[in-house]
């Protein structure tokens, strides 16, 4: 699964990364957790947007906006079958801004963070699905889930999932709202080639949301 994670990069280089049309402005963030607001890319007038999305998926058809704090992730393997995710995974797809992303690891009878992300750095896309809602005498809410699969050899000795990283050559298509083929953008859905990235392990200072600084993603010595 995926439960925080960092985007802290230049606004320049995201800018680059995403091919926006122009440069957003983002406060560094260490500790984004759910249900807070987090910055996603979509497709918007033939170009692309970025956007704030609430972490927390609320389908359309949900009674409370409560029921979002249950569906911060989705699994690869059934968004197409799920009611909740599978008219999203067909029309309403993004991408969730990220340089970074934080699993616990299970040690005895403690849990030990982990910061995982690309050696160089670089900010990246998750898979994300979006939805709107609005509940009956309030605003409408705009929110967002990121895509999970099985992990990769990097992390599997310390989470048996890990958020599904895309390659920038797959993000157009990701964010096609007129692409349906759901078997075609089911393969974008992989996991992420160990090479490039790192993990090593963190302070708790991560474990509360209260905590948004850069201390919370430095090596543990």
């Amino acid at each position: 699964m995926c439960g925080r994670f960092t985007q802290a990069s230049d606004s320049e280089i995201i800018v680059r990364v995403f091919d926006l049309p122009k440069k957003p402005e983002l406060a560094p963030r260490y500790n984004i957790a759910p249900t807070q607001d987090v910055a996603a890319v979509r497709a918007a007038d033939g170009g692309r947007d970025l956007v704030h999305l609430h972490w927390g998926l609320i389908p359309s058809w949900a009674k409370e906006r409560a029921m979002g704090a249950r569906m911060i992730n989705a699994r690869a393997e059934t968004l197409a079958e799920k009611p909740v995710f599978r008219s999203a995974f067909r029309a309403r797809r993004c991408l969730i801004v990220a340089d970074g992303f934080y699993e616990w690891q299970k040690l005895g009878t403690r849990k030990q963070p982990h910061f995982i992300g690309f050696r160089d750095g670089r900010p990246f896309g998750f898979a994300g699905l979006w939805e709107r809602w609005q509940g009956e005498g309030s605003e409408q809410v705009e929110s967002c889930t990121i895509v999970t699969t099985e992990a990769n050899e990097l992390l599997a000795p310390i989470h048996d999932r890990m958020p599904v990283i895309l390659d920038p050559d797959d993000f157009a298509l990701w964010i096609d709202p007129g692409e349906k083929d759901t078997d075609r953008l089911a393969a974008l859905l992989k996991p992420h080639p160990p090479g490039p990235l790192q993990a090593y392990p963190v302070s708790l200072l991560v474990n509360s949301p209260a905590n948004d600084t850069s201390a919370c993603r430095e090596r543990l010595r």
